[in-house]
């Protein structure tokens, strides 16, 4: 008589725990920001645009007395305002200043690089191709630092063919520095072929955080049936890790928190992989775990695929 194997559900489950994960140093910094602008002005504290991409992260702010606005003219004459670690456009800060505001920049240093480059491409007489997602906050930021009509966007490959400048035309690019480092990659590609002349910059604008959770991803995706990426919708860099995880060959979801998981999303999964976006505190992340853990016996094991040690300085108004 053949022996009843147990179903797999039943079985513990190996779960592959990515690191680095969560939060990055830009993130770090700015959430600080806001809470030393706290310590310092007393609530409230307004914040232009979510401060980083992360509902429990604004709540938790929210609870201490941060307000979040999404455009200057909300924020009350004489109010302290922080500017979210995504970045904006010069015209802000020149009319916070206008107004008077005391304005803390919570721009994450790498971001602010990005900024650099582009004036000094603009001062070379080079038109920017700049890659990157329409409508996310930190391109806008981007593209607001050099006047209208020098910079265009690129979104995906095909948007390469379409581009309509001379052959011998100035040109250089630039990127987010939360995208895709393969996408990004293949799109460097087909504009250096078509713009021989292009100027880039000398190492890549896509975050040391971005690329090293993309890797992380990698090298657990193909052993998992499941991998989970712990980050927001609109978290460009957390979407990214999804993507990254479906091209290894598994199925992969983001979720905020760890109520949305359902007990049927593990049918059949031997090997889950857990990772989390660069706006995702590591509370959340236990949060997942415990959930996972109300379903199924697990088992973590964490990979680590590199050590994180950056440190960004904060604004000098906050430690004077």
């Amino acid at each position: 008589m053949n022996a009843i194997l147990p179903s797999s559900d039943l079985l513990p489950l190996r779960l592959l725990l990515a690191a680095p994960r969560g939060f990055c140093a830009g993130v770090d910094r700015a959430i600080e920001i806001v809470d030393l602008a706290l310590q310092r002005y007393g609530a409230p504290v307004y914040v232009r645009h979510e401060i980083v991409h992360n509902r429990f992260v604004v709540d938790s702010l929210k609870a201490k007395g941060a307000v979040f606005v999404e455009e200057l003219d909300e924020v009350p004459d004489g109010a302290p305002v922080v500017f979210s670690a995504h970045g904006v456009p010069k015209s802000v800060p020149a009319a916070a200043t206008d107004r008077g505001l005391d304005w803390l920049d919570a721009t994450c240093p790498l971001v602010s690089k990005v900024h650099r480059q582009a004036e000094r491409q603009i001062e070379a007489g080079r038109h920017i191709v700049f890659i990157g997602h329409k409508g996310h906050p930190e391109v806008i930021g981007t593209l607001g630092q050099v006047p209208e009509g020098t910079i265009t966007l690129v979104e995906r490959v095909s948007d390469v063919a379409r581009l309509d400048f001379a052959a011998d035309a100035p040109l250089a690019f630039l990127t987010q520095t939360t995208l895709s480092v393969d996408d990004t990659a293949e799109i460097v590609t087909a504009l250096r072929a078509r713009f021989p002349q292009i100027v880039g910059p000398k190492a890549e604008d896509i975050c040391y955080a971005t690329s090293n959770r993309q890797a992380a991803v990698k090298v657990i995706a193909p052993e998992c049936q499941l991998v989970l990426v712990i980050g927001a919708p609109n978290s460009s860099n957390s979407v990214r890790l999804v993507e990254v995880a479906e091209r290894c060959g598994a199925q992969s979801r983001l979720v905020q928190r760890g109520d949305e998981i359902e007990a049927s999303w593990l049918d059949g999964v031997e090997v889950l992989g857990l990772t989390a976006g660069a706006s995702a505190p590591e509370d959340l992340i236990q949060e997942v775990i415990a959930r996972i853990g109300s379903f199924r016996e697990v088992t973590v094991e964490q990979v680590i695929t590199a050590e994180e040690k950056m440190i960004f300085k904060l604004p000098r108004q906050l430690t004077d």
